[in-house]
């Protein structure tokens, strides 16, 4: 509304200014060269100024364009060529995603064609030869891409990737610290930190760790789960040398991972050899309550080494009321039985894992075999209870990338990936080292029973086929 009456007053004002001016009197004299005169009314005089002034604007408007006219081609057709260029991309990109080499390539060379110097064409013709498995022209691509600013991260990701694929570890490493150091993006970082776990550089992990808290590439729960695990690593290596260090590493592992059952057992066995066993002791019974772990109990049944087999016993006894519903509570009860040679007490504490309606694991199945073969030496029940633990499931383990293993370790043997390992059950069938696959099955007993089982496993494959 009011744009409308600006409109009216500025078109009224004209108007009255139009009218003023050609009721004025008198003429405007123009001279000529050769003595022309021409008399015209004011009005006519402006008029005539007004079309000279816009002519004037209409001829340099005209000539100015006719001037520009061969860079504004240009420009049209170079964005035409650029539109052509990403179209092209985008179909390239999209194909090969989808696993169509032939398109991708076609539409990398059109993409070359208009867009001779864009970074998104090297990253295509890189996936391309992925696809193709040239990881050579793979290698070029990335390569060419850390050659400009804007590609360089994602060139050295991609070389980063093809060095892992070909199993060259330090060029994985040289590449994710050359990333790390531009920027502390989290693949680098994680990278760094696999790198120095399987080269077992503890003191490089904990500032990589540091370098990644403070790039936000880990959350602080993740950061100091990492830095229990690395700190359990160093007191397991320190504990020989220097035991003081390795205590005060394994407490403050503790500290930030309460949970970290490695660390828990260091302490104890630390603590024993220190001469504090009660300490030792009162630390592992308050942790196997919390988590009747085999590592914890292993630690408490070597916190006095120079007990009778009978004290070793009633010490077990007592740590075993801890958690009584455990399995691990009758299992270590009735191994400390079968070396007092108590073999009713070792019955008891196998009962209720065996019991009618329970499913015993392939060690408590073992255990059953080893009392009755010390027992009554060797009888039908000591292989009927072999076959049962040959089809038994298994028992948990430490679980790290498909590899199985007796005892923790801080990193991943495979990736070298840390804090890896995991207390879990293997999977069915077992794959795992060639040394664990005998994991519960005592040392003095196994090359006797390892007979038996085997003669079991027969039989029972025999009574299949039948």
């Amino acid at each position: 509304m009011l744009r409308l009456l600006v409109f009216l007053a500025a078109l009224a004002a004209v108007s009255i200014g139009l009218h003023w001016l050609v009721e004025q009197p008198g003429h405007i004299i123009l001279e000529w060269p050769l003595g022309h005169e021409y008399k015209i009314t004011p009005a006519v005089g402006v008029l005539g100024a007004i079309g000279a002034v816009t002519a004037a604007v209409l001829a340099s408007a005209v000539i100015a364009y006719f001037y520009r006219a061969p860079s504004l081609l240009a420009r049209s057709s170079r964005s035409k060529r650029r539109e052509k260029g990403f179209q092209a991309l985008s179909r390239g990109i999209v194909a090969a995603g989808a696993g169509h080499v032939g398109a991708a390539k076609r539409a990398s060379r059109e993409a070359e064609k208009h867009l001779p110097k864009e970074p998104l064409t090297y990253l295509l013709r890189a996936q391309i030869a992925q696809l193709e498995g040239d990881r050579v022209g793979a290698e070029t691509a990335f390569h060419e891409m850390t050659l400009l600013s804007e590609t360089r991260l994602l060139g050295l990701r991609g070389l980063h990737i093809e060095a892992k694929r070909r199993n060259d570890a330090e060029a994985a490493h040289l590449f994710a610290d050359q990333a790390h150091q531009l920027a502390p993006v989290p693949w680098a970082g994680h990278a760094l930190l696999e790198h120095h776990g399987s080269n077992a550089n503890w003191e490089e992990a904990r500032v990589a760790i540091e370098a990644n808290l403070k790039a936000k590439a880990i959350d602080l729960p993740a950061a100091q789960r990492l830095r229990a695990v690395v700190e359990t690593a160093l007191a397991m290596e320190k504990q020989v040398d220097s035991p003081s260090e390795a205590l005060h590493l394994a407490r403050q592992a503790v500290k930030r991972a309460p949970s970290l059952v490695p660390a828990l057992a260091l302490i104890g066995r630390l603590l024993a050899r220190h001469g504090d066993s009660a300490k030792a002791l009162k630390l592992l019974e308050k942790a196997y309550a919390e988590n009747p772990h085999p590592d914890i109990a292993s630690a408490y049944l070597d916190a006095a080494p120079s007990e009778s087999n009978a004290e070793r016993l009633a010490r077990v006894k007592k740590l075993a009321l801890a958690a009584p519903r455990a399995t691990e509570s009758g299992v270590i009860v009735a191994r400390a039985a079968l070396s007092a040679r108590d073999f009713a007490t070792a019955r008891r504490a196998l009962a209720p894992l065996v019991a009618e309606g329970q499913t015993p694991t392939a060690q408590v199945c073992l255990l059953m075999a080893e009392v009755e073969d010390a027992e009554n030496g060797p009888s039908g029940p000591v292989r009927e209870w072999l076959a049962r633990g040959s089809r038994a499931p298994r028992d948990p383990a430490w679980i790290a990338d498909g590899v199985i293993s007796r005892s923790w370790a801080p990193a991943s043997p495979v990736t070298g990936k840390l804090d890896a390992f995991v207390w879990t059950t293997p999977p069915e069938p077992i794959r795992g080292p060639a040394e664990d696959v005998h994991a519960g099955i005592p040392a003095a007993f196994l090359t006797r029973q390892e007979r038996l089982l085997e003669a079991a496993e027969i039989e029972a494959e025999s009574g299949a086929a039948e």
